[in-house]
């Protein structure tokens, strides 16, 4: 994920948008919102911008208008990626998804306490590697694949969650030829429900850093979220 493409159009972070507000959930701040009492739990695992993000926290009080009680937590711990002062290439040493996918397990332990039964994960290019492991060991019910990357064909292979997997036409990190070799594993699973969509005209990262001027963008960033909460219905409910 070293390319150019997975850094553009970076968002203006803020920590007071959104219609929720931030708790702390197994042990890392999180935005939450929807129905605390929820017994179905979604968590939006963000880009490297982080969860400060105002496209991402509209996008989860989106989902929480379904009925889910939904987490986009922290997983860089204050420190997410800024152009102005780092590289890519360096920041990712210390912010890696492997480390996302442990912190992300006390957070889901905390849910069930609460007395959660369904919880779907959604991931945002890194955040989409975090979402496949956790698919693998089966802590999520339903996973949802944005723009991802990191993500490989062995790895899809390993999936045992229904799958969603939204991908732009125009993706360096995750081109249209992957996400084909996604779909041919996938077809070999039935098991595993599953689809995979390709959304012309749009490049990486589209679904959460759309301009708000570019209509068509948005357009296909706000089918991009209904797929995703009409699959949450389906299988996180």
């Amino acid at each position: 994920m070293s390319g150019p493409q997975c850094c553009e159009n970076p968002p203006t972070l803020s920590s007071r948008c959104g219609a929720g507000g931030v708790a702390e959930i197994g042990g890392l701040k999180a935005y939450v919102s929807g129905p605390s009492d929820s017994k179905h739990a979604i968590l939006l695992i963000s880009d490297v911008y982080g969860y400060e993000a105002p496209n991402l926290r509209k996008l989860a009080d989106k989902v929480a208008a379904a009925g889910f009680y939904v987490v986009v937590p922290d997983f860089f711990y204050g420190d997410p990626f800024a152009p102005a002062t780092t590289t890519l290439q360096v920041w990712i040493k210390s912010h890696g998804a492997d480390k996302g996918f442990e912190d992300a397990k006390p957070i889901i332990a905390e849910l069930k306490s609460r007395g959660v039964t369904t919880i779907g994960a959604a991931g945002f290019c890194w955040g989409a590697k975090v979402v496949v492991e956790l698919s693998k060991v089966s802590l999520i019910q339903a996973a949802v694949l944005l723009h991802p990357s990191l993500v490989t064909v062995d790895d899809i292979k390993d999936i045992k969650a229904p799958i969603a997997i939204l991908g732009a036409e125009t993706d360096h990190l995750s081109p249209p030829e992957l996400l084909k070799q996604f779909e041919e594993v996938l077809s070999t699973r039935p098991e595993v429900n599953s689809y995979v969509k390709i959304f012309p005209g749009v490049a990486h990262g589209w679904s959460v850093r759309y301009k708000v001027e570019d209509e068509e963008t948005v357009k296909q960033a706000e089918e991009a979220h209904q797929n995703m909460v009409d699959w949450f219905n389906q299988y996180a409910k």
